[in-house]
């Protein structure tokens, strides 16, 4: 695998040196506002937007997820949603208006690791009602980034082993 992008999968960023450097504000500066956003809960961490569709070494299965679930007394959907949230295989999780509750989404390394967690760890919480997965087959634009623009879309997609 290339090792800048092993780099950026593994969290890598901008020191606060370097932040400062490009920002033409001293290390301590940067670091002091760096700590502020972190107490405020403005700044929760650091994500690059990548597409993954070109390094196979690095290709996940994602999916999202519509959950319904039975609200509790005196707690709604808060308790719930933030049990879900907590799994290793959910990256996202939304309280919905419309058809279900929450919207999931996803990643596992195979089909069937994905669908393993949702039979046996998710479907199994009591006070969910029910599921429905959706694979996720390609994706063409991510946080406002378009990916693979105009290169051959006659390529055959991905979706089995």
């Amino acid at each position: 695998m290339n090792p800048v992008l092993k780099l950026l999968l593994e969290g890598g960023q901008l020191t606060a040196s370097q932040m400062g450097q490009v920002a033409g504000l001293p290390e301590a500066e940067v670091n002091r506002q760096l700590e502020q956003l972190k107490q405020e809960k403005i700044f929760l961490g650091w994500r690059p937007v990548l597409d993954l569709s070109r390094e196979a070494a690095a290709a996940t299965v994602r999916a999202v997820i519509e959950v319904r679930i039975t609200p509790e007394r005196g707690g709604g959907f808060n308790r719930l949603a933030e049990r879900i949230s907590r799994f290793d295989e959910v990256e996202s999780c939304f309280l919905m208006s419309g058809g279900y509750d929450l919207l999931l989404f996803v990643k596992g390394t195979t089909l069937q690791r994905v669908a393993s967690f949702v039979s046996e760890k998710l479907s199994t919480i009591e006070g969910v009602l029910s599921t429905s997965t959706h694979f996720q087959l390609r994706c063409y634009k991510d946080q406002g980034f378009l990916l693979d623009q105009g290169e051959g879309q006659s390529v055959r997609l991905n979706v089995a082993p």
